[in-house]
């Protein structure tokens, strides 16, 4: 197994099209031609995680925030950045990221995060043009998710959906979460641009990781509420669903989702 038949498979399962236009997805790093009988997932690469990749003599690393995210004048360990792409690239470890592409694609991060809160009839919220067409169903492509929530849901109840989903104790919320909500609207990570089309679709919440402060400012003017789940929780879970993914797809080669990495925001 090559790193470029991994490439490959995570290519076809999250087309680089549906990655948003600032992004940087794909093999980032390493070569193709290279084995990769041994991969690690993360959500970031950071001093821990990467540490644990190089010991446990990973082979590639599938991260879900690419490194490098912006183009690189220079590579040197100088920046903390450059450590971590020299300190990988000695150990001759691979990157591939698949970042938005991963959100968006059909089975991605907010497919499972809008099916983990029990939503029904789920459309993505931004939807690509109509050529851009996805699965024998012809399923339309996009951004966001959105759908019906459960009969009589509030959103206190889907707060709580929400933490025995993703196993966690505390989120945030804004605006009034005891009326009854129809519908609901999905975007991991720090998604506050997508309270506009929320709106839009006529969604009474949005569940995202974490937005800005004048962004709860004009939700709570809008009238929608929205729960903040933090970005590491909203997205964390999917690093675990990519390693099960390739373990499935490539069943010789030895997976496993980072176990180092922590979320580095801690409520007190």
């Amino acid at each position: 197994m090559t790193v470029d038949d991994i490439a490959r498979y995570l290519d076809q399962f999250a087309p680089v099209d549906l990655a948003e236009s600032w992004d940087n997805v794909g093999l980032l790093a390493g070569d193709r031609r290279a084995p990769a009988g041994k991969v690690m997932t993360c959500l970031t690469i950071t001093p821990a995680s990467a540490q644990e990749a190089i010991s446990g003599r990973a082979e590639m690393i599938v991260t879900h925030h690419p490194l490098p995210f912006r183009p690189l004048k220079r590579l040197t360990t100088d920046t903390p950045e450059g450590r971590l792409l020299c300190d990988l690239l000695a150990a001759r470890i691979a990157i591939y990221s698949p970042h938005t592409a991963f959100d968006s694609t059909l089975g991605g991060i907010n497919d499972r995060l809008a099916a983990g809160l029990g939503l029904e009839g789920i459309e993505p919220l931004v939807v690509l043009p109509s050529t851009a067409l996805e699965g024998a169903g012809n399923a339309p492509r996009g951004a966001g998710r959105f759908g019906h929530a459960p009969a009589g849901a509030t959103g206190h109840a889907l707060a709580e959906r929400a933490r025995q989903f993703l196993r966690i104790r505390q989120l945030q919320a804004v605006g009034d979460l005891e009326p009854v909500v129809e519908k609901v609207a999905v975007a991991c990570g720090s998604a506050g641009e997508f309270l506009g089309p929320a709106q839009v679709a006529g969604c009474q919440l949005l569940v995202t990781g974490e937005v800005r402060f004048h962004t709860c400012l004009e939700a709570e003017s809008l009238g929608i509420g929205l729960l903040l789940l933090g970005h590491f929780a909203s997205e964390r879970f999917a690093v675990e669903v990519l390693a099960e993914l390739l373990a499935k797809q490539f069943p010789t080669i030895s997976v496993w989702a980072s176990r180092d990495e922590r979320d580095p925001i801690r409520w007190l």
